[in-house]
């Protein structure tokens, strides 16, 4: 670690020092097994992403979970770069919240980088009885040494946006962070900014909504998500909510990682936009769009258009480029942010999706393309699905992108997923003057897996990234 620090705690000491932390050799990611047909438990995935390794672009560990059917998705910190100060504290337990059945598993990954074992399984009759809560999401650990994982519901699957507040030492559920009664509508992802006094939470949907796939009738019947939530980081309360135009199902949400920046970003899956929301100079927050991805007509699909689908967003630890995926068109793209308010796009690569040549949709008007993508083969394998989860190294340098949303909807948008397996990609990215370029070279493919063919999703590295440290 470069930055010299007599009292060290995990982490880095700001943004830019991470940028100079050491190059990825291993990463994590959990693998799903609900929805498939494989009667198998979810697990933890260990690949070596280390070109100098003779196990180059393998799966060399896994750790099944003791349970069926929990539906992994997203993972965090014991600890991370906003306890670096406190020396006490260090990076070795990965916080594996369940999307379906509520639980909890926390995984040792100091005691063997390369071989994860279970520390700790926190199971969902406690969380529902300390916090009535459950469908958790994203897990950060905060400062105070807790972790904090949010909830897109209660127990009986309504719509609730709150916060599970854990010990981050002993993992004991410790209630909700946010005041009783306090809870969002509706819950999903989360970022704090303390010099700001604030965190601003997103919204997917009620997990009855969402659980077994998508219909159509529930957007017009207003049951998806469209705000955000401004809570007060201090007392734990919803000071403001605002109303997102052109900005349905707010997923991913970012702020700069510079701790003393007011603004940051929102990936809105469902109307293809992202929108920026920033500061006043009064105190209260505003939301603009800043891009539009426009719907393609098509034939031979769900509904008559095809929007983009934003599903995952990241901004380099610079606070320079702006990254997302569109999973149902299939493009990965990069933007300059140096201006927020007018990202310019630099970089796009299709890498799938569901308008490929020779498929079953036919694009019968497209503002962006004039004709369709071909079908992409890495290393002799056609990749089912488009891209979604997305990795940046701290460098800046390589973005890993992996295929799968969510087993469910997989089903219904991408059935050769479920049974070819996603895969994991890699791409270099030019961060001098912008650009993405596909690694030929590079593909793991979760289709060949012992049990059978997995859904493989986000990506966390040992010493942290940029979508789950915070700096304060």
């Amino acid at each position: 670690m470069s930055t010299k620090c007599g009292n060290c705690g995990p982490g880095y000491s700001t943004p830019l020092e991470a940028m100079k932390g050491p190059r990825e050799e291993i990463v994590y990611l959990p693998c799903i097994y609900r929805n498939t047909g494989t009667e198998a438990p979810d697990y933890l995935a260990t690949v070596d992403v280390d070109p100098k390794s003779p196990q180059y672009c393998q799966v060399i560990h896994r750790l099944p979970m003791p349970n069926l059917k929990d539906e992994l998705h997203h993972s965090g910190w014991n600890t991370c770069s906003s306890c670096f100060g406190d020396s006490t504290k260090s990076r070795t337990k990965l916080v594996l919240p369940s999307l379906i059945s509520s639980r909890i598993y926390v995984v040792d990954v100091g005691s063997e980088p390369r071989a994860p074992k279970l520390h700790k399984v926190i199971e969902p009759e406690d969380i529902h009885a300390k916090c009535e809560l459950a469908f958790l999401h994203t897990s950060h650990c905060l400062a105070s040494g807790e972790v904090m994982i949010s909830s897109l519901g209660d127990v009986k699957g309504n719509g609730k946006g709150g916060f599970v507040l854990l010990d981050g030492e002993t993992f004991e559920v410790k209630g909700t962070w946010e005041r009783p009664g306090g809870a969002a509508p509706s819950g999903y992802d989360f970022w704090y900014q303390p010099r700001h006094n604030v965190m601003i939470s997103t919204e997917w949907a009620a997990p009855n909504v969402l659980r077994d796939g998508f219909n159509p009738a529930d957007v017009e019947a207003g049951l998806y998500g469209s705000h955000l939530y401004v809570w007060d980081w201090q007392h734990h309360e919803i000071v403001q909510t605002l109303s997102l135009k052109d900005g349905l199902i707010p997923l991913e949400i970012r702020f700069l990682h510079n701790p003393d920046a007011a603004q940051g970003f929102v990936g809105c899956a469902l109307s293809s936009t992202i929108q920026r929301f920033y500061k006043n100079e009064g105190g209260t927050w505003s939301v603009e769009k800043v891009i539009q991805v426009p719907p393609k007509k098509v034939k031979g699909w769900l509904l008559p258009e095809m929007p983009g689908l934003i599903t995952d967003i990241l901004l380099s630890l610079d606070d320079r480029f702006l990254y997302f995926s569109n999973w149902l068109h299939g493009d990965l793209r990069q933007y300059d942010i140096s201006d927020p308010q007018r990202p310019r796009l630099t970089g796009q690569l299709f890498l799938g999706g569901s308008i490929v040549k020779g498929g079953p949709v036919q694009v019968l008007e497209d503002q962006e393309l004039k004709s369709q993508p071909e079908p992409l083969v890495v290393k002799g394998k056609r990749v089912a699905g488009g891209p979604q989860m997305i990795q940046l190294s701290l460098d800046g340098k390589r973005l890993y992108i992996t295929t799968s949303l969510y087993s469910a909807w997989d089903k219904q948008f991408y059935p050769d997923l479920i049974r070819e397996g996603s895969v994991m990609l890699q791409v270099d990215v030019d961060t001098v003057k912008g650009g993405l370029k596909l690694n030929p070279n590079f593909l793991v493919d979760f289709g060949k897996e012992p049990l059978g063919p997995a859904l493989a999703h986000e990506l966390r590295y040992p010493g942290g990234d940029c979508s789950s440290d915070i700096w304060i």
